[in-house]
């Protein structure tokens, strides 16, 4: 008899962490519209556009993220708070989703910039019910010396599934960035 409540308690305890793993690994797919009136420290390009939808597709695997900037500005002020094109890096970056591993290494790749060529190292971790993308590219400018930009993204979902918090830190580059927080709806 002991047995077999030792054996039912384990099997409870292995289902609960199984439970909280896979609850830690929550699904941020589908296609999310910008709130600007919730969001703060937009770019110009954010703040100036019609409409901002960013789509991510997820696996069990890895993460795709895609920002497509519709209307209102086009010129000036790189992507804020959630980027534009290349996903949500900093930058405008090459056009088209940008996709993270989910298994917690670091994946680099030769990039182009113009007449330039560098790394580009991107990693999600999963902490909680928060997901941490970082993107970091660095490169030799035509001056010779090594120009490295990064960015950090913190993506949250709110308790309802129906609205997610992306805070954005970007380090690098010609001009500081400030921080932004972007706030999406499901659509």
């Amino acid at each position: 008899m002991r047995k077999m409540f030792l054996v039912a308690g384990l099997t409870a305890a292995f289902m609960l962490l199984v439970v909280a793993a896979s609850a830690q690994k929550g699904s941020f797919a589908g296609s999310w519209g910008l709130d600007k009136s919730k969001s703060q420290g937009l770019s110009q390009r954010m703040q100036g556009a019609d409409k901002v939808t960013l789509t991510i597709t997820q696996d069990d695997k890895t993460i795709s993220l895609d920002t497509k900037v519709e209307g209102g500005q086009t010129a000036g002020g790189g992507p804020g708070g959630g980027g534009g094109g290349g996903g949500m890096g900093g930058g405008r970056g090459p056009a088209g989703p940008t996709t993270y591993n989910l298994d917690g290494h670091e994946v680099t790749s030769d990039v182009t910039f113009g007449q330039n060529t560098g790394k580009r190292t991107l990693k999600a971790t999963m902490s909680g019910g928060t997901l941490e993308l970082m993107n970091k590219t660095s490169f030799t400018g035509p001056d010779g010396t090594e120009r490295v930009n990064a960015t950090t993204q913190k993506l949250s979902l709110a308790g309802d599934g129906k609205t997610l918090t992306v805070v954005t830190h970007r380090e690098g580059g010609q001009q500081p960035t400030p921080d932004s927080t972007a706030v999406y709806n499901k659509q």
